[in-house]
């Protein structure tokens, strides 16, 4: 009966929706909206959070931490002279960026762009070098069990800036390794789970209301449902109903407001250039970028776009040539995001994200690399860190950690930390023990805060 409100509910239970467009459906009056805006634990650097995700592991020696040493060793023999792993030389020549000097490689030259607006941490490392274990890791803190995602502890710990939308959206065309995990919201409250968008003609599928049902029979089908579901609530105090009730005012606010975030028509042509977007084309990278920025402008308090595309993702074992491809669809959505926002003034309290489940060795067969946990690059911009900055080190071929390592678990101490949050105090108890997205790790990395 509900198509559009019941079908897209069943999609998305748990997110919630403030507002510019659209006041939110009435809550009991004495009750504040599940995810109404709370206060951090202290001052907050950042906002929101606007994370990139290049899922299959990205080579860090070939993108943001370039290794001369590996181009003059390029075809030798790694380890044993009868080896079968040779030395891989990048294709990407580099050189230093703005007036902070960063090296990068000619991979990304629009995000080169905005080297001194980077803050970089090359001595990332982690415990997983499997892609389904590595990119939980990175996404919940946990590679073994199934954890809330770092979305859901940002909208735990803050809720929203605007009830009338979700508070943690998810850009994926594919879902990447570990599946739909990595934005859940496990044993939190459902309401903060990520909403998963998919570039192409339907982002949120079934969410246009039947023909023969228009919006004002389906508003008072829905308070009638509301009053039912209300008083089934009062009596068993259900968590589960509570998101499903939620995610009924989400549907029927996103019929209203989702159109208008995903129509570029107000965008000027020369935004639309900047991003390399089109109008009337709503697939492409820089599409999902540009409405990335306009959530964020909206209230959504944490957006993450995964770069899972019909081209494959960044794991390649042979041929790294193939990572061109990949970088040109990203590479000027990105570097445009960090322009406009700071052109808006956003960029000081928007924490901007690049990273992914782990680096590439330097070396592999048939001109591909193979998987590193033990050290790769991950980068922050706005929101508070250092900008044009340069954080750790690795050895000449970007193997071992030379200075100051960073693990997975001090990456989300510090984003919590310049969100306000302290990731030793953002906890939710759960079968018997206190759980945080830290697990019982995590330092803040000081040296990368501005």
């Amino acid at each position: 009966m509900l198509k559009g409100s019941a079908l897209l509910g069943g999609a998305c239970a748990g997110y919630g929706l403030t507002g510019r467009l659209l006041p939110a459906l009435a809550s009991p009056a004495a009750e504040p909206h599940p995810l109404a805006a709370r206060a951090p634990h202290f001052a907050p650097r950042a906002k929101r959070v606007i994370m990139f995700f290049l899922t299959g592991g990205m080579s860090h020696v070939d993108s943001f931490d370039p290794k001369p040493e590996l181009t003059r060793r390029n075809g030798q023999a790694y380890g044993k002279a009868s080896s079968k792993q040779k030395y891989v030389g990048s294709h990407w020549a580099h050189k230093p960026h703005g007036q902070s000097g960063i090296e990068i490689t000619d991979l990304f030259p629009h995000v080169a762009t905005v080297a001194d607006e980077l803050c970089l941490i090359r001595s990332m490392h982690g415990d997983h070098g499997d892609h389904f274990e590595a990119t939980l890791h990175m996404h919940t803190g946990s590679g073994g069990a199934a954890r809330p995602g770092m979305g859901a502890w940002t909208s735990f710990g803050l809720g929203s800036e605007n009830t009338n939308l979700p508070s943690h959206v998810v850009f994926a065309e594919r879902k990447p390794y570990a599946g739909a995990q990595v934005w859940d919201s496990n044993f939190l409250p459902a309401y903060h789970q990520g909403v998963r968008l998919r570039p192409g003609e339907e982002p949120i599928p079934h969410l246009n209301p039947q023909k023969d049902n228009p919006l004002n029979l389906q508003q008072a089908e829905l308070a009638m449902l509301k009053q039912i579901n209300q008083r089934h609530l009062n009596s068993r105090g259900d968590s589960e109903l509570a998101a499903r009730m939620l995610s009924f005012e989400t549907a029927a606010n996103l019929q209203r407001l989702a159109p208008d975030l995903f129509d570029l028509k107000d965008e000027s042509d020369k935004t639309l250039a900047l991003y390399g977007a089109k109008r009337g084309d709503n697939r492409s990278f820089g599409w999902q970028t540009l409405v990335a920025r306009r959530m964020a402008e909206s209230g959504v308090r944490f957006i993450e776009l995964v770069d899972t595309g019909s081209s494959g993702n960044w794991d390649r074992h042979s041929n790294i040539k193939g990572n061109g491809p990949l970088a040109k669809k990203v590479d000027q959505p990105i570097a445009a995001l960090i322009k406009d926002l700071k052109e808006r003034g956003m960029l000081e309290d928007t924490l901007v994200i690049g990273a992914t489940e782990f680096g590439r060795t330097a070396y592999g067969g048939s001109g591909g690399r193979n998987h590193h946990a033990k050290s790769f690059t991950c980068w922050l911009a706005g929101g508070g860190v250092k900008a044009g900055h340069v954080h750790g080190a690795t050895d000449e071929f970007g193997l071992t950690i030379a200075k100051d390592p960073v693990h997975v678990h001090d990456f989300h101490a510090t984003i919590l930390h310049l969100l306000g949050l302290d990731h030793e105090r953002l906890t939710f108890d759960h079968a018997g023990r206190a759980f945080r997205l830290t697990d019982v790790f995590g330092n803040v990395v000081n040296d990368i805060l501005a």
